[in-house]
């Protein structure tokens, strides 16, 4: 899946990151096996909160600090693991995911 509006989360709670800059907007990338490195797939796959912590570091643009990532507001990090989710779905399985989304 490339870069879409599908990979980008607008934070309900932006992260003040301090000094007046403020994160709104996350773009999270497919991760490569090498970002995968260190972590267990099954945890990642489940949403794993502590999993998910050292894997979004490295796959989002602004590159988010894992403390950043534990004062995501829940719904956020909900969002963000719901994307993550997405990058390990066969093509026919995300084109059913999109067809069931789309709207009527």
């Amino acid at each position: 899946m490339s870069t879409s509006k599908l990979n980008r989360v607008t934070l309900s709670a932006p992260l003040d990151r301090g000094g007046g800059d403020t994160i709104t907007e996350l773009v999270v990338m497919k991760p490569t096996v090498g970002a995968l490195r260190g972590l267990q797939l099954a945890m990642v796959q489940m949403q794993d909160v502590n999993a998910l912590a050292k894997l979004l570091p490295r796959i989002t643009q602004p590159p988010l600090a894992t403390e950043e990532v534990f004062a995501l507001d829940p719904a956020d990090f909900a969002a963000l693991a719901n994307i993550v989710s997405l990058f390990f779905m066969t093509q026919a399985q995300l084109n059913m995911v999109l067809i069931d989304h789309q709207p009527d």
